[in-house]
């Protein structure tokens, strides 16, 4: 095949379009935090996964300081919420660039529900909530990858099946790459494959 070859040194950063649209699909963090004044806000956030499971940690990255980490740096805090299909277009709407005195959940139209054991909220639209709190982060230029332990774990009973979270009730939300978002689609099983049956 053909290929383009490209230096990240010469790109700068251009090179943001090329690792969003081939780093796909991506799973969307919607985050609430509250700010030190007491204001909730609330925004997505793409480069997000699980950074370990003992302890539990998840890791999102703000691109530039933005309010959420301004959030979590003063109190130490936050909740992930899972981005669902029917909730993109909130999702969406709290991407915007709100100012830093207003709540995010009151102009789009989403309810509080108080977490457990942190003090932002919980989106109560959303059937899954990670309750976090923060650990530590790591700058790389403009950006800050932000590492926070999941103290407690909420899921909707309505999306559980056979007793654990099922994916077609899930129904989660992902970013692909320039304005592209894209829902689950097809989904299919693999079972790993032992090396005695790889080897044979």
């Amino acid at each position: 095949m053909t290929r383009q070859d490209l230096d990240p040194a010469e790109l700068g950063l251009r090179v943001y379009p090329w690792l969003n649209s081939v780093v796909v699909p991506r799973p969307i963090a919607w985050v609430s935090s509250r700010s030190a004044a007491g204001v909730d806000n609330l925004a997505p956030h793409s480069f997000f996964t699980v950074a370990g499971v003992d302890p539990p940690v998840l890791s999102f990255t703000s691109v530039g300081e933005k309010d959420t980490l301004r959030n979590v740096r003063a109190t130490r805090e936050f909740v992930v919420c899972m981005a669902t299909e029917p909730l993109t277009e909130k999702v969406n709407a709290t991407a915007t660039d709100f100012p830093a005195d207003t709540s995010e959940f009151d102009v789009v139209g989403l309810t509080r529900e108080t977490s457990a054991k942190v003090a932002p909220p919980r989106v109560a639209e959303s059937p899954v909530a990670l309750e976090c709190r923060y650990v530590d982060e790591r700058s790389f230029g403009s950006c800050t990858v932000v590492f926070g332990e999941v103290v407690h774990l909420s899921v909707a009973e309505s999306v559980l099946h056979d007793g654990r979270p099922e994916i077609t009730l899930l129904r989660p939300m992902a970013r692909l790459g320039a304005n592209e978002w894209s829902t689950i689609g097809e989904v299919s099983d693999h079972r790993r494959i032992p090396w005695s049956e790889l080897s044979a």
